[in-house]
């Protein structure tokens, strides 16, 4: 059975500035990727190539290049064995790699958006996800905070590391005044936004409010150091960036450094097969994980939570709750509700982008 394949570039604009501390983010491109049966293009597959500005490794016209180089390998393949080989030559292009794998599963579910035969989809099975709050204003990030908890979220992440670190420690020590810890988890994402000569005090500050986790304290290899934080911290650290092309090998990366968490990106970390990689490596060595979206649409993020869904126990807030970020996202059957994401089957995709 022969295959073709297209791809199509779609800019998502957000419906805020998403400020972390490497800026402000307004929009971002996704490459799709649609692969088909030839003579049968009604039935389809569809993945999705986000890659992130100064963290991807294959970010811009890199992925883009890659990803038609892939479409035109497709067009010619006439053995569906020949799509391992392809999917293999993609290490250094983790973005198209997730594309790739995602829009062939679903193709072999017979282009349903069934990426994982697991309870997320076939059950409706919902999965508990961290409220994101961006960085900006006091005012903004309170706001945030109020309509996350309004919303039904008791797991709280916190993008810091941007404003003043004591106008920071404000807002979560207001936050720690009206919710105790067993009323909302806390997490912290700094994207490596501490010095390593200031880290360990901004750790101990953060530590009087109960916080759970601190995504990326200090910018990557730095390894001796970060190794040293992940002694010494009282709060426990979760690596992020550190994961995305570490230099080594994954296992030495995780033995070096020893971390209590790793968050794991598929588009950034090696697509699923990275990701699963990963998860085994955590798993051997005691380390605690989650999976978190790198802002796909729901293309991709359809995918993220139905590969968490794997790991059912794997009980942590997972970071999927980006599918209200954008004005143009694709209309999809994912829902969040009262701080879960769910797959409702009565509720349709529109992809009529993609036809």
């Amino acid at each position: 059975m022969a295959f073709a394949a297209q791809y199509y570039k779609h800019t998502l604009n957000f419906r805020f500035d998403a400020g972390t501390s490497r800026g402000v983010l307004r929009n971002k491109d996704s490459y799709f990727l649609k692969i088909y049966k030839k003579g049968i293009p009604e039935i389809f597959g569809i993945g999705e190539a986000g890659p992130l500005k100064g963290l991807s490794i294959d970010f811009g016209e890199k992925a883009e290049n890659k990803i038609q180089e892939i479409v035109n390998k497709i067009n010619s393949i006439e053995n569906e064995s020949e799509f391992e080989k392809l999917i293999e030559s993609l290490d250094n292009f983790p973005s198209v790699r997730f594309a790739l794998e995602t829009a062939l599963l679903d193709l072999k579910n017979a282009g349903k958006r069934l990426i994982f035969e697991n309870d997320f989809y076939q059950n409706e099975k919902p999965i508990s996800i961290n409220g994101l709050v961006w960085m900006g204003s006091v005012d903004f990030m309170q706001k945030q905070i109020r309509e996350k908890i309004e919303a039904g979220f008791d797991t709280i992440k916190l993008k810091i590391a941007a404003l003043g670190f004591e106008e920071e420690l404000e807002i979560i020590k207001n936050l720690r005044k009206e919710f105790s810890p067993n009323e909302i988890i806390l997490r912290v994402d700094a994207n490596g936004g501490f010095s390593k000569a200031d880290a360990l005090e901004k750790l101990k500050k953060l530590s009087e409010f109960s916080i759970h986790s601190i995504e990326q304290p200090i910018e990557v290899k730095q390894l001796h150091e970060m190794a040293d934080l992940c002694q010494k911290s009282p709060i426990p650290i979760a690596l992020d960036e550190e994961l995305i092309n570490p230099g080594l090998s994954k296992e030495d990366l995780l033995l070096a450094i020893n971390p209590q968490y790793i968050i794991l990106k598929p588009s950034l970390i090696g697509g699923v097969s990275g990701s699963r990689e990963w998860i085994n490596l955590a798993e051997k060595n005691n380390i605690k994980w989650w999976l978190t979206s790198a802002l796909e649409s729901n293309i991709g993020l359809n995918a993220v939570c139905q590969l968490a869904e794997e790991y059912p126990n794997n009980l942590l807030p997972q970071g999927l709750g980006t599918g209200q970020l954008y004005h143009n996202n694709f209309d999809s059957p994912l829902t969040v509700e009262n701080g879960k994401i769910r797959y409702r089957k009565d509720l349709d995709w529109n992809l009529e982008y993609f036809k």
